[in-house]
């Protein structure tokens, strides 16, 4: 049967297996039956509040199975979902909602304590009594080009940009032949919702009657993650290529239950692709490259065994309903072996940027091998096609990179330091430190000094963690060329970690965990009352710092814990109390 609609298609696996179990969290599972039953009473629920087709449904939650209800619930209401990430600083939530015009707010009873956006209508999903009826009207106008989501992402522009994609291009993506039920059906969800992979995680499993499992809630765990994967038979699971890299060097063993891992978002490294392949043989690896444009995944290559990894890793061919060009600044081909940039074509190809046609008519334009009205996705990445036909990245052609798999417009950086008081000019880059790529600031003060500090912490209030550059350094002017150019080359190297009046450490502990702090940061020196994340420190360092306070203390600590004791005097004091509470 063909089907216009997720919703359709999630319905289609309910009626067929409804006793399955389609979500699990933890201990509490939820079958196909009761997640459809559950998700059209919240749809009627919608309805009552003025959702129609195609009306944008704010969604601000914490992972559970009432994120997967309320995501199907506005689908089956005829809307489309709007997820805000939860790290994201009200001021930018806001200004998302009200940009895509969302005029209600489904959001939990962990995230309703905090700040909302304010919006014509919030819901409490895990508070709503239960209705006596679901909803079952027949939604008028029913077609796969309807919009099923919109996700924003970093803009050039200096403001984020709403993705529109529609019903058909994620059935699309999801029909691939690529995806082997026995490979896929048992997926772990661990990307936040605001990331592009969750499409898969959540209706890859769902749309083929498989089962999505939950990471935990809240701050990313990777040991947490290690015993869901062991603990739950979980087939499949998503890592970008900075989290696979430090499971690969840290822990590579944690997948050896795993049939497939895929990796990307950004370049992967062979190093950690042939580690995780000879400590867990039979796995297969699978290099996934995309973006929220094309609908996640436009291309893959696979990798069987260690003795088929090459020393660069290629971002591989084309899915079944997607097309790739390689082409030169006139979009003819170029030659095989020289680079050019990457367009995609397909059903994957979004509907373009809501509210803004500029924009869409600049990055998705007219196919000329297509037929008429279809359209190709120029990415910006920079590819060569290899002699074994694979496609292999190169580079940009702007200034974007990614930065723990989000993708992050230096400009947008730039133009919000740029609106600070004290600042001149302002210019932000991407470096690599330690193998992993992070955000550098430089400044040129305007009238008075800036004070790094507190222009850190402005940052901080406007765009999410991942966006906060990790050096911050004034500079009496920005480098240029003789032509007047931006001299990148010219810029001192960035200064990662902190000297906050160093205090040496006074034991063992103490001294083992200044060690880790350096090795994980890069810093040159780590003093007791050094903040973790104040010196640099996100989410990638902090899994690998937890696996090596367990690896060279014995001691098992959480991220989660990690964020209320930052530095090292008031973790080596936990570690103290922990250690005697073992004995």
């Amino acid at each position: 049967m063909t089907v216009a609609s997720i919703q359709e298609a999630f319905s289609a696996r309910a009626r067929t297996h409804p006793g399955a179990v389609a979500v699990r969290s933890g201990d509490s599972a939820v079958t196909y039956a009761e997640l459809d039953a559950r998700a059209a009473r919240l749809a009627g629920r919608l309805r009552d509040l003025g959702v129609t087709a195609e009306a944008p449904v704010a969604v601000l939650m914490d992972r559970s199975p009432d994120l997967i209800v309320a995501l199907l619930a506005v689908l089956k209401a005829g809307g489309a979902y709007l997820p805000l990430h939860s790290a994201y600083p009200l001021d930018r939530m806001q200004w998302i909602v009200d940009d895509v015009g969302a005029g209600v707010l489904l959001t939990d009873t962990a995230m309703s304590g905090g700040e909302l956006p304010s919006v014509g209508h919030v819901v409490v999903v895990d508070q709503e009594p239960a209705a006596e009826q679901p909803y079952e009207a027949p939604l008028p106008g029913l077609d796969d080009e309807r919009l099923a989501y919109v996700i924003y992402t970093s803009g050039s522009t200096g403001r984020p940009k709403g993705v529109e994609v529609t019903h058909r291009s994620v059935l699309s993506l999801l029909g691939d032949s690529c995806w082997d039920p026995s490979v896929h059906g048992k997926v772990l969800m661990v990307a936040p919702y605001a990331f592009g992979v969750s499409t898969f995680e959540v209706w890859g499993p769902l749309l083929r009657g498989g089962e999505v499992v939950l990471a935990p809630p809240g701050t990313f765990d990777l040991q947490a993650v290690r015993r869901i994967l062991a603990a739950e038979v979980v087939t499949s699971v998503h890592l970008t290529a900075g989290l696979f890299r430090v499971v690969a060097e840290e822990a590579p063993e944690s997948l050896a239950t795993v049939k497939e891992v895929m990796t990307g978002g950004d370049v992967v490294s062979s190093a950690a692709v042939r580690r995780v392949l000879e400590a867990c043989p039979g796995i297969r690896v699978r290099i996934m490259y995309g973006q929220t444009e094309t609908t996640l995944f436009s291309t893959y290559a696979t990798f069987d065994g260690p003795d088929e990894v090459t020393e660069t890793i290629p971002i591989g061919r084309p899915m079944d309903d997607t097309r790739t060009y390689v082409l030169d600044g006139d979009l003819r081909p170029v030659p095989d072996g020289e680079v050019g940039e990457l367009y995609v074509a397909g059903a994957g190809v979004a509907r373009g940027y809501a509210g803004r046609p500029d924009l869409t008519a600049e990055r998705f334009v007219d196919d000329p091998s297509g037929a008429a009205g279809e359209r190709m996705f120029r990415t910006g990445d920079l590819v060569r096609t290899r002699e074994d036909g694979a496609l292999e990245f190169s580079g940009r052609t702007d200034s974007q990179v990614k930065i723990r798999g989000f993708r992050v417009e230096l400009s947008e950086i730039e133009a919000v330091l740029g609106k600070h008081p004290d600042v001149a000019h302002a210019l932000v880059v991407g470096a690599l430190e330690n193998g992993e790529r992070r955000l550098a600031a430089y400044v040129v003060p305007g009238a008075a000094e800036v004070d790094l500090a507190e222009l850190r912490a402005y940052v901080a209030e406007k765009v999410p963690d991942y966006m906060v550059p990790a050096s911050f350094q004034s500079l009496g002017e920005l480098p240029v060329t003789a032509n007047g150019k931006i001299d990148r080359g010219a810029l001192p190297e960035p200064v990662f970690g902190a000297d906050n009046g160093y205090r040496a450490p006074r034991n063992p502990v103490e001294e083992t965990l200044c060690g880790i702090f350096v090795k994980v940061l890069g810093a040159e020196r780590v003093g007791l009352d050094d903040s973790f994340f104040d010196i640099g420190g996100q989410s990638l360092h902090a899994a690998r710092l937890v696996l090596r306070v367990e690896g060279e203390l014995g001691v098992r600590i959480t991220v989660a814990e990690l964020f209320d004791l930052p530095t090292v005097a008031l973790l080596a004091k936990h570690v103290a109390e922990l250690t005697a509470e073992d004995k």
